[in-house]
């Protein structure tokens, strides 16, 4: 579950960073996911490091890809009111 969350948290920075906001909404969903499997993960000792890493990223992923997603919307929504 540890791996499985830092990797789902990773894609998820990478989606928030490079998509432009277009796939924000994938970005936040895999980001989800990645929480939950980071709170599940935590609970076994042997992969608590590696669950806390992926829980965090997920967290920040989830976040980036929220506001990029919000800040897509909100420059369509501008240039709607521009026309």
């Amino acid at each position: 579950m540890g791996i499985a969350s830092l990797v789902l948290g990773i894609i998820s920075i990478v989606i928030g960073l490079f998509s432009g906001g277009g796939l924000g909404w994938l970005g936040a969903i895999l980001g989800i996911i990645g929480i939950i499997m980071g709170s599940q993960g935590k609970k076994r000792p042997e992969e608590k490091g590696i669950a806390s890493a992926g829980f965090i990223c997920s967290i920040i992923g989830t976040i980036l890809c929220l506001l990029m997603y919000a800040a897509c919307v909100a420059c369509v929504g501008g240039m709607a009111l521009l026309s």
